[in-house]
């Protein structure tokens, strides 16, 4: 299961992360990720959750993230839920193009392995198409 939580910077797409974040930790069975473009999020969330802060590493694609992600489930198959914050800050790319093959990837990803994604993206709900529409 994906979903995307969108809209545009002040819109509290973050605050929502939180709380979701924070839920789920609560009431899942299983280990829970949260994955942020920097460390902003450490004191807002659960020390139970784990925080990964991408500016340590170099994502320039949406390819890379997919290697990221099944480095992820290759060194805990306990992760149930995976959050990521701000997806156009993670992977800096140029349009959203490529935004949608990505959550179509990440559907069969979460699918085959059994984990959940929330992902927020910062951008005005309005432009998104029906392919990522698909996803709120």
């Amino acid at each position: 299961m994906v979903k995307v939580i969108m809209g545009q910077k002040g819109t509290g797409k973050t605050k929502q992360m939180i709380d979701l974040i924070n839920t789920a930790v609560e009431t899942e069975h299983g280990n829970v990720v949260a994955i942020a473009h920097d460390s902003k999020l450490t004191f807002d969330i659960s020390y139970k959750i784990r925080l990964v802060d991408t500016s340590e590493y170099i994502i320039p694609n949406y390819d890379t993230l997919k290697g990221f992600l099944y480095g992820l489930y290759a060194s805990n198959y306990d992760i149930t839920h995976v959050f990521i914050e701000s997806l156009n800050k993670l992977v800096p790319t140029v349009g959203n193009e490529d935004v949608e093959p990505f959550l179509d990837w990440l559907e069969a990803f979460s699918q085959k392995s059994g984990i959940k994604y929330t992902v927020s993206i910062s951008e005005n709900a309005d432009k998104a198409n029906d392919g990522v529409r698909k996803y709120f």
